[in-house]
């Protein structure tokens, strides 16, 4: 229906009704210091004229970095064909099956994506997609508590801070103990070990070590940047595997929105919150698509729900779909080239006076530390380059360490300039 708004009449009848002569008696609990006066806005423009002026405004951006930043949101190649499909209409609208029968298309692309991530991951089962790698962790816990009916989750500190925050407020509401840790440790009351791999810091853990040391303790195993697993074994091990899917396809887009990865063992599959799309076939034998576990409050009773406020991110998870497809197994190459380029960036930093950090394996991100490190970025970034985080913010013991990372996206000849501008 059109939306009619109330007429002059009708407007001092409601006034009347509540006992206050005008609608500015509404706000009259709001201190008058903080109030707005008058709103400075400027004579009407036409969309023409609209249109200039953005342009305008936008041209005053600097948008000629070079970046080699990480820490969780990593910048990769978008191949044209993933904007291409996700953008037909059948798809962006088809937001979420909750007629399955008629929506055998976007079933069938999160099947293909459900099997393609079980596949990078090693695990049985995994669901269509959450709201994003920190969420999904935090799930993982709580997935973790129903498991075992413990109340402690033990997890590193070397799992990314912000991931960090979320567990804690996730498992708060459940009651649950979050233990931060150094190294592996856990009780006889822990539910789940959380370990990051690559970690905060771009050290790559092994999975099979950390399942021999917690034995029957459930293992939550986090990939922030899933484009590892074309290149390190899987963490078949583990008992949960979550991560954030934005580095398959999707941009980064200031910010989101972004890609939650959930994979577990079969036995645990009743407990996996949100959707899971099996593949069947109907009476005439012809395959066909269903939702064959739906552990949403929307769908069951709300008292045996898994969680009240996961979701399924259909359209990010078949950017992610259709951007793995595309790879094949290139993505092994993919993967060696994020490898080689951060190990080179990391050779000419020790070079030019920067100094290792941790001794470990890494990926595409790695810690390097460097005198006055603000200052150092701070000139970069007038001649350019976005070197990478300063670790202080999130840890204070951590003075002028620089959390870097290089992917495809930064040729050799970006990583010479930026190297010989120190």
């Amino acid at each position: 229906m059109n939306f009619i708004p109330s007429t002059e009449a009708e407007k001092k009848l409601l006034l009347k009704e509540i006992g206050i002569g005008s609608v500015n008696g509404l706000f009259k609990d709001i201190p008058q210091s903080v109030l707005v006066k008058e709103l400075e806005i400027s004579k009407p423009l036409t969309e023409m004229q609209v249109k200039d002026k953005l342009t305008s405004m936008s041209m005053k951006n600097n948008v000629c970095f070079k970046s080699f930043l990480g820490a969780g949101s990593y910048n990769h190649f978008i191949p044209s064909v993933v904007n291409h499909i996700v953008s037909r209409s059948e798809f962006y609208t088809a937001y979420t099956p909750y007629q399955p029968e008629i929506s055998q298309g976007i079933l069938q692309a999160i099947f293909e994506y459900q099997s393609m991530i079980c596949s990078l991951t090693g695990q049985d089962v995994t669901n269509a997609s959450m709201y994003d790698g920190a969420s999904a962790m935090a799930e993982a816990c709580i997935m973790a508590s129903s498991i075992s009916r413990k109340k402690e989750i033990v997890i590193l500190k070397s799992v990314h801070p912000d991931y960090l925050k979320v567990v804690k407020t996730y498992c708060d509401a459940y009651s649950l103990d979050v233990k931060e840790v150094d190294e592996v440790e856990f009780s006889s009351e822990t539910a789940a070990v959380v370990v990051q791999s690559p970690d905060f810091f771009g050290r790559i853990h092994d999975c099979s070590k950390v399942k021999e040391k917690v034995g029957d303790v459930l293992l939550v195993w986090g990939v922030v940047e899933p484009t590892s697993l074309f290149i390190l074994k899987e963490p078949s091990l583990a008992d949960i595997v979550v991560g954030e899917g934005h580095s398959f396809g999707n941009a980064m887009n200031f910010g989101g929105p972004y890609l939650g990865i959930m994979a577990t063992k079969d036995r645990y599959k009743r407990l996996l919150p949100g959707r899971i799309v099996g593949q069947t076939v109907d009476t005439d034998g012809k395959t066909g698509y269903i939702l064959t576990l739906q552990a949403r409050e929307q769908h069951i009773r709300r008292e045996k729900a898994c969680s009240n406020i996961c979701s399924n991110e259909a359209l990010c998870a078949l950017a992610a779909t259709v951007y793995l497809s595309y790879l094949g197994k290139s993505g092994e190459n993919l993967g060696d080239v994020c490898l080689q380029k951060a190990h080179y960036l990391y050779s000419k930093l020790l070079s030019k006076g920067f100094s290792p950090v941790f001794d470990a394996p890494f990926y595409n991100e790695f810690v390097v530390k460097v005198d006055n490190a603000k200052v150092v970025l701070d000139k970069l970034k007038q001649k350019g380059f976005i070197l990478g985080v300063l670790l202080e913010k999130y840890y204070p013991e951590m003075k002028d360490c620089v959390l870097v990372c290089a992917t495809e996206m930064n040729s050799k000849e970006d990583i010479d300039a930026m190297v010989g501008s120190l």
